[in-house]
Order: C-alpha cells, then structure tokens, then sequence
C-alpha cells in the first residue's frame, strides 16, 4: 500500500515567520503535535509541541516575539506519496517520530502520516507494533526515576 492511499490530505501549516504564540494555538485549535513549516507549498521545517517546550519555553523564550523559524526543526524527515507504507514505518523506526510530513516528487507538501494512519489503515499489527516499540524505545538509555 503506497502512502498516498492512507495519509491525511490538506495539512494545515504556519509560515516560518510567525510569531510562536500564533503556532501554537493553531495546534492547541486542530488537537495536533506536530505542524509543517511551509513557505506557499514547499516544506521548510516542522514544528512540534516538544519543540516548543524544549526549545522555547525551557529557555525562557517569549512567545510573542520568537518566530516559528528560531525553534523549528530544520532537518525534516519526509516520504513520497508514491512510496509503499514500509519504507515511511523504517524511517520512524530509525529517526523515533510518530508523524511524517508526504511530499510529492516536485518536493511539495500534499499531506501527512501518523502511526494511527498507518494503523487505522493497514491491518499490519505486527510490523505496527515494532515500529512504535522502535519510536518508543528512550533515546538516553539511563534516565531517572521520577
């Protein structure tokens, strides 16, 4: 099953310009994690609530004056709508992340794909299953109790 058949269509987006506060309540307003950083159609970076966390308001940045483009993550991971569902499960795999932005081959954001997608979708419970103990395996292998 090619990506292109489960993935969601019509993503909504920020600018890379915008100010923090504005994206993040767009994600407070569409129950999402993760939002692509687009410039017209062409995918710039994304942005996710852990971004947000992590490199704003853990440093103390004020929402209102930083821009999506200060903590936006840059090295974006994607896959073409044309490719099968197993290659976009190995990346998540590799890189531990639950959502995928899917580009078509001229480079341009046409949708988006989430391990629920994929488990909605595809009926591969098996594979599903490695795949999120993959994405959910700690990136620091001793962490302390809390």
């Amino acid at each position: 099953m090619r990506l292109g058949e489960v993935m969601t269509r019509d993503v909504e987006v920020i600018a890379s310009n915008a100010p923090l506060k504005e994206a993040a309540a767009k994600m407070k307003a569409l129950d999402v994690g993760l939002i692509p950083v687009c410039e017209g159609d062409e995918l710039k970076g994304t942005l996710t609530d852990r971004d947000i966390t992590v490199r704003a308001t853990a440093a103390g940045r004020n929402p209102s004056k930083t821009k999506v483009s200060d903590i936006m993550s840059k090295e974006i991971a994607y896959c073409f709508e044309d490719q099968e569902i197993e290659e976009a499960m190995s990346l998540m795999e590799a890189r531990q992340i639950r959502r995928l932005p899917i580009l078509n081959r001229e480079k341009r954001l046409v949708g988006i794909v989430s391990l629920g997608d994929l488990a909605v979708h595809t009926g591969q419970n098996e594979l599903l299953g490695e795949t999120l103990k993959e994405v959910s395996r700690p990136a620091v292998p001793r962490r302390g109790k809390y």
